[in-house]
């Protein structure tokens, strides 16, 4: 199963659809979605909600794998069920979409210029677990704010230090250094980023194919020595905050970058749509964001 998901993974046409919203990003992604913060009194009603918006997602038929290539599950997401089935198995075996994990635990205060990654507690176990339920790679999230040499360099460190330890347990990891769209400095940090991502890349292989996750960059194509390079499975872009129509545009603009789109994906759904329009709305999301990915 596995050789056949990198394989998919790989050569396949689509994109990757962002399901993994924390504690953090759930209030809002709700919000959007129609559900006021006062329908829930606790983090468990919370999720419980964000939950149910997921599983109507996913169980759509716009949803499906000749579009969508993998998706990014929530911790609790995986550790659920879509339509009475274990998540990661109903994605895979219903859908043919490839299941990812978000494993990060959010991010520390800023200094130069960066938020790096929280410590991850616990993180071989959750990796022996993720593989149990038939994960295939892990996702992890940290932010450039501005163009410090330093920060970049331990932002693209430590991705690199927990990527390897996910890679040695034999799942694929994603590194997301994501660059924060309205940095100043904007394309000095992706030139600093890119540098940085080289001299990774030049250096000692992990134990699989790795990916990377990026900002779409101001210059047009600037990530293709990161796309091209033969230890790179793919490379995905987030949408950071770009409305959809913006992010599409940018993204077809670079070729060979796939979505990896979370809020993009998910605008225009509303908790209140009948199931014929939700089902629409999300077929044209899939449909614009599939179009950008495959130039």
């Amino acid at each position: 199963m596995r050789g056949e998901q990198t394989e998919h993974m790989c050569n396949g046409k689509g994109f990757i659809a962002a399901l993994d919203q924390s504690g953090g990003s759930t209030p809002k992604a709700l919000r959007l979605y129609g559900v006021p913060e006062n329908a829930y009194s606790n983090e468990d009603e919370m999720f419980a909600l964000v939950h149910q918006m997921r599983e109507r997602i996913v169980t759509s038929p716009a949803f499906s794998g000749d579009r969508i290539l993998a998706a990014i599950l929530f911790e609790k997401t995986m550790d659920g069920e879509f339509d009475g089935v274990p998540a990661a198995d109903f994605l895979w075996e219903r859908k043919h979409i490839i299941p990812f994990l978000k494993v990060d635990k959010g991010l520390q205060p800023e200094a130069d210029g960066v938020q790096l990654m929280k410590p991850i507690p616990g993180l071989d176990e959750l990796l022996e677990r993720a593989l149990a339920k038939h994960i295939f790679g892990t996702k992890m999230r940290s932010v450039i704010k501005s163009a410090n040499p330093a920060g970049v360099r331990a932002i693209v460190d430590q991705q690199v230090a927990i990527g390897r330890q996910i890679s040695a347990a034999g799942l694929v990891p994603i590194l997301e250094p994501e660059i924060d769209i309205t940095a100043p400095d904007k394309s000095a940090c992706e030139r600093l980023l890119l540098d940085e991502l080289g001299r990774h890349l030049a250096g000692e292989p992990f134990d699989t194919p790795i990916m990377f996750k990026l900002t779409l960059p101001e210059v047009d194509d600037f990530y293709v020595p990161v796309i091209e390079h033969p230890a790179v499975l793919r490379v995905v872009a987030l949408s950071g905050g770009y409305s959809r129509d913006e992010a599409n545009a940018r993204l077809a603009r670079n070729h060979g970058l796939i979505a990896s789109f979370s809020r993009a994906l998910t605008e225009g759904l509303h908790s209140t749509q009948p199931p014929e329009e939700f089902d629409a709305a999300l077929d044209a999301s899939v449909r614009s964001i599939y179009e950008a990915s495959i130039t």
